[in-house]
């Protein structure tokens, strides 16, 4: 590649700073080509010139040069040397390493995307395993100016590894705004899972502040690099557990060149009704229990009856008869395939045609397929079908299961227990699936229902973030979703919230069908201070017992600090509430975005109070900025996301406000673990016992 211009050629600095100018231009030529491109002549109609024009439009947005996201973080500087096997083309070469790749006007390279397998030393090379790097260099940016570099020689074995002081202080780099990539800071064990192939399922047992969530959308980038044309025929789709936290982290793989991922919440993906109920946890449990999806495939076969007398199709002057038993044979054997029911009901009128069809050949007539085609639209035949193998409405089939005692004691008999059916049957059965009032567990009751019916389309990769939470039959709504495809399951069994979180991993990937998934566990968190997960753990052995506890890698220590507020006796709210605003105002003393997580019933007080006092707050979803970057955040919704500091309201209300101590200490277990620089814990109640 030509060299780029420099005013001083001693200065290393300077020069790195000329290679970035010369990049941006270049990135800049590269746009300006793809802008002027004219596909008047190119294209045969309308529907390609469409498709073309939004290519080149996305084509255009991944080229935009971000002022304040550096377009390269790293310098590899290859050996021609004996030792280690190189990238092919790699001898002698040195190559920047960023978040796109970038060429000049003869197509020489600029910067490598950090997908590219010539990339991969960046994040994997050490002194003991150097992979051909003689030299890996990483960069300091201040605002998008680069300011700082740091070297590492690999080739001397001598010294012992030392931890790399730009590295630190991005990871501990305070954070304003959405998630942003980390693809300047993966680590090794990070990068394993993130270049992991496509043919299999990675599960990601993860603690707090491990990366887990960032390494799934950097592993779905990396996928997209790898097997593009593949995914953009199948799919890819990021499920997250509500729309604050795909809100918080959608800008992630934007950042890294991908647009058109799709995001959903579970929720989402099975919205056939509109859900304005809720249930009992009893009631949710049961529903969300694998058992229902045998109570549901018996119910939507039930309508299936055996003919009785035969049909007779006339054609012309002909009558041809198909007698009842070889129909019961057919419908029989449709049954024990097992096949969709959908399918099945449009596999039988073909089955009798073909049936006519032979007794027409053997009256020496010469039928064809349009005959066959024909005759199974017989009106007689479409009776018996409609008859014998009736259509079934997924929604109006649950209706009748949740409404009908009968009909649901004769489909779950010996699944169910009485107690268990007279749990998810409604007090009042609606008169319509308008006027219903479904809950979130019924939707997957329809969905399941929905797939036995039509085969619901798999997609090329999902990922699944705090897939912990999911019920056995959430799990199998996700898994229909990837039947021929992968995914990347993320989680940590120690923050599992709901009355059916999952006990283990295995019985997770069980339900999803991905039996044979790998599962890799992260213990070294980059985000929680040393202090905060240390506190944090204390509550494992009461939450998640076989789960070894969290270390931090952080140099700093981070600010922490339990504050009681009043005497033994306690204090009273107003007291509290104001230690709660003073513990705000500190924070925002400082640089970064702070979070105050409270119990989800202290919410409409707090922010009373922190009105009162002039503090304006947002919710969370709502984008922080250097004007607003103090975020009210209900205990429930805490899960994924993370504040430069946090100030926690009363742990032993957020404790309280769960269905059962457990589930109660796994929620405060989240809310501890979202700083990344500081926590004040601010309480009048006692707090939880392991806390003491």
């Amino acid at each position: 590649m030509p060299a780029p211009h420099v005013t001083n050629a001693n200065d290393p600095l300077e020069r790195e700073r000329a290679h970035l100018t010369s990049s941006r231009a270049a990135l800049r030529a590269m746009r300006a080509d793809v802008e002027a491109l004219d596909i008047k002549d190119v294209t045969a109609n309308w529907v390609n010139a469409a498709v073309l024009e939004r290519q080149i439009e996305d084509r255009i947005t991944a080229l935009a040069d971000l002022a304040h996201t550096p377009l390269f973080f790293g310098r590899l500087d290859y050996l021609h040397a004996p030792g280690g096997e190189l990238a092919e083309g790699a001898e002698d070469e040195r190559f920047y390493i960023g978040r796109r790749h970038v060429h000049d006007a003869a197509g020489d390279p600029m910067v490598i995307d950090w997908r590219a397998p010539v990339s991969q030393p960046f994040y994997r090379a050490s002194k003991k395993e150097p992979m051909g790097v003689g030299l890996r260099r990483r960069f300091g940016y201040t605002g998008g100016e680069l300011t700082a570099y740091e070297d590492e020689d690999l080739t001397d074995a001598s010294g012992g590894e030392h931890a790399s002081r730009l590295l630190q202080s991005e990871i501990e780099r305070p954070r304003v705004g959405p998630m942003r990539d980390i693809v300047a800071t993966i680590q090794p064990e990070q990068d394993e899972i993130v270049r992991a192939g496509i043919g299999g399922t990675v599960c990601v047992q993860g603690a707090p502040g491990t990366g887990k969530t960032a390494v799934g959308l950097h592993r779905v980038a990396y996928l997209l690099y790898a097997h593009r044309d593949r995914l953009a025929r199948t799919g890819t789709l990021v499920i997250g557990p509500n729309r604050s936290f795909l809100h918080y982290i959608e800008q992630v793989l934007p950042a890294l060149g991908e647009l058109n991922v799709a995001q959903a919440t579970v929720d989402d993906l099975v919205a056939h009704v509109e859900v304005r109920g809720t249930d009992s946890a009893a009631a949710a449990r049961i529903k969300g229990d694998a058992r229902m999806a045998e109570v549901l495939r018996r119910a939507v076969r039930s309508g299936v009856t055996m003919p009785v007398e035969p049909v007779v199709v006339v054609r012309g002057a002909r009558r041809w008869r198909v007698p009842a038993y070889e129909i019961e044979e057919m419908v029989r054997e449709l049954l024990e395939r097992d096949i969709r029911y959908g399918a099945a009901r449009e596999a039988l009128p073909q089955r009798i045609a073909h049936a006519v069809l032979v007794r027409m050949e053997e009256a020496g007539e010469a039928p064809d397929d349009r005959v066959q085609d024909a005759v199974a639209r017989n009106a007689a035949v479409k009776a018996a079908v409609k008859s014998l193998w009736p259509a079934v409405d997924p929604i109006r089939l649950v209706l009748r299961l949740l409404s009908d005692a009968e009909f649901l004691a004769e489909h779950a008999d010996g699944v169910l227990s009485e107690e268990e059916q007279g749990e998810i049957l409604w007090v009042r059965p609606a008169r319509s699936p308008r006027t219903a009032k479904w809950s979130a567990a019924d939707a997957v009751l329809i969905d399941e229902a929905a797939d036995l019916v039509a085969r619901t389309p798999s997609l090329g990769h999902v990922v699944l973030d705090e897939a912990q939470d999911l019920s056995p039959m959430q799990y199998r709504a996700v898994g229909r979703r990837c039947t021929t495809g992968s995914a990347t399951i993320l989680g940590d069994l120690a923050q599992g919230t709901t009355p059916w979180a999952t006990g283990s991993w295995a019985e997770a990937l069980t339900h999803l069908g991905k039996q044979d998934a790998r599962v890799e566990e992260l213990t070294q968190g980059f985000r929680v201070p040393r202090e905060v997960i240390a506190y944090a753990s204390r509550l494992l052995p009461h939450i998640a017992p076989g789960l070894a506890a969290a270390t931090s890698v952080r140099e700093s220590r981070g600010d922490f600090e339990v504050r009681r507020v009043g005497g033994a006796g306690g204090a009273d709210a107003a007291v509290v509430n104001a230690a709660v605003v003073d513990a705000c105002r500190e924070a925002l003393r400082r640089e970064g975005s702070v979070g105050l997580i409270a119990a989800d019933d202290r919410i409409p007080e707090l922010g009373e109070a922190l009105g009162a006092a002039g503090l304006p707050y947002l919710a969370p979803g709502e984008e922080t900025s250097a004007g607003a970057r103090l975020t009210l955040v209900p205990a429930s919704l805490a899960k994924g996301l993370e504040y430069d500091y946090v100030v926690l309201d009363e742990p032993g209300a957020v404790v309280a406000g769960e269905p059962d101590e457990r589930t109660g200490l796994r929620r405060l277990y989240v809310a501890l673990t979202r700083a990344v620089s500081g926590l004040v814990v601010v309480h009048a109640l006692p707090l939880p016992l392991p806390l003491r």
